[in-house]
């Protein structure tokens, strides 16, 4: 029964590892959220952390079997079970078009998953730095290094702090480099617990260490966003844009649709949009609701999702970003 699902839905074993480990990730991130927001002492917040840390380890394994093109947008499924979870728990409002957004997200999945290439076996960190190293792939890390350059050095002391678009671009294009590393390390130390040590190889010490370099500025620009603007307008945008360049990366550093039909590469970017509409939709709805609360305790004066979109939040509070474009603010005080 098993094999014969797998066969109808194309996925190999690893596909289907790396697409539980993706589901599992956006389980403890999402129940991260409802674990903070369910009471404030520092034993909640410090579940809410190992929630986080037990959802990114799932999701750097993930990476490891299966492609970014599959991997990468069930990011969007933690927000649904943080929202359901929220509904149940916490008995917080679920807004109908944000129920609308739950099931595209979760339609948009399901042909992304139905959808999912099948990767190249890799039987050596020298092939992926082989693909690593081919002109396509250098030409994209070059491009990515300049514009981050332009963004740090000229936008984000001219407009970084009016303009959403500078911190979440530059955590967006060095995210699609450390996943493209995350994935290339993962690969290196599945062989090496297969028993083919990839630890000998020098170009398994590069990937960690551009993981390192990558992930450090990714998170360091994220959390500037988010304390610079609101998250119902951060986490959308950075959504779509680490999403679509992570994908971009691998399709052309580890050719995720090569051998592909065109009506299956369509489908999968038909049912990214989806889940893109249905991920900005629930944020929409989540702000609209916390607008409403503010206007019935009397606060006429709270700033809705399109006047913060250029404007800070005036929030300085750290927050904890994840790798799969979401994100948990720390010490936020509950909301009413």
């Amino acid at each position: 029964m098993q094999s014969r699902l797998m066969g109808i839905i194309g996925f190999t074993g690893d596909n289907l590892k790396g697409f539980i480990l993706a589901l599992l990730s956006s389980a403890f991130i999402g129940a991260s959220f409802i674990i903070k927001k369910k009471g404030l002492r520092r034993a909640a917040a410090a579940s809410g952390v190992r929630a986080v840390i037990i959802g990114e380890i799932a999701n750097f394994v993930a990476y490891a079997f299966a492609p970014a093109v599959l991997v990468t947008p069930l990011g969007a499924l933690s927000i649904i079970v943080s929202a359901v979870l929220a509904y149940f728990i916490l008995n917080e409002k679920l807004h109908q078009l944000g129920i609308l957004g739950c099931v595209m997200c979760v339609v948009g999945s399901i042909v992304i998953v139905i959808n999912a290439p099948q990767e190249q076996p890799i039987s050596s960190v020298q092939e992926i730095w082989s693909m690593a190293t081919e002109p396509a792939f250098l030409l994209y890390v070059g491009s990515v290094i300049i514009l981050v350059f332009i963004l740090v050095f000229y936008f984000a002391p001219q407009c970084g702090h009016n303009n959403v678009l500078v911190f979440t671009g530059i955590c967006s294009l060095m995210g699609s480099l450390s996943v493209m590393g995350v994935k290339a390390l993962g690969i290196s130390l599945k062989l090496t617990f297969e028993g083919n040590n990839q630890l000998l190889y020098p170009e398994t010490w590069f990937f960690m260490f551009v993981v390192a370099i990558c992930v450090i500025m990714q998170m360091n620009y994220l959390n500037k966003a988010l304390d610079t603007f609101n998250t119902a307008v951060v986490s959308p945008i950075y959504y779509v844009l680490f999403t679509s360049l992570t994908i971009l990366a691998s399709v052309i550093m580890f050719k995720d649709w090569e051998g592909q039909g065109a009506g299956s590469i369509a489908s999968v970017l038909c049912a990214f949009m989806v889940v893109i509409a249905g991920t900005v939709l629930l944020h929409m709805t989540k702000d609209f609701e916390r607008s409403s609360s503010s206007r019935g305790n009397h606060n006429p004066l709270s700033p809705t999702m399109s006047t913060r979109l250029c404007s800070g939040n005036g929030d300085s509070l750290p927050r904890l970003g994840s790798g799969n474009g979401d994100s948990l603010q720390l010490h936020e005080q509950d909301e009413p």
